[in-house]
C-alpha cells in the first residue's frame, strides 16, 4: 500500500482523482469478516472492487513490481479502452 499511495498524491497534484482499490475494498472486506487475505470473502470482495472501479475510471497507473491483481487491472484496462501510464511524470495534467 505505500508504495501505491506513494503515487496518490503527485497525481492529486496533476488534477486528477486518485483511485487505489484497497481504499475501497478493504474496509468492505473487514466488515464482512474477513480473517485473512485469500480467504472466501477476500476473493468475494478483493477483486470485484477493483474491476468495478475501472469502469469509472480514465486511466491507470501500472507501477513497477509483480503484481497479479495489477496486470489483471491493466488487462480490463485496455478492454475498456483506458489508457495505461507506466511513469506517474507521463500522466498529463487535468483540463
Amino acid at each position: 500500500m505505500d508504495r501505491l499511495e506513494s503515487v496518490a498524491l503527485p497525481i492529486f497534484r496533476k488534477g486528477h482523482i486518485p483511485m487505489i482499490g484497497e481504499w475501497v475494498a478493504n474496509p468492505l472486506i473487514e466488515l464482512a469478516g474477513s480473517k485473512e487475505v485469500g480467504d472466501e470473502i477476500f476473493t468475494e470482495i478483493q477483486y470485484p472492487t477493483a474491476h468495478r472501479l475501472l469502469t469509472k475510471c480514465d486511466a491507470i497507473l501500472r507501477i513497477e513490481g509483480e503484481s497479479k491483481g495489477a496486470d489483471q487491472d491493466v488487462k480490463i484496462g485496455k478492454e475498456l479502452g483506458l489508457k495505461i501510464y507506466y511513469d506517474v511524470n507521463k500522466i498529463p495534467d487535468a483540463e
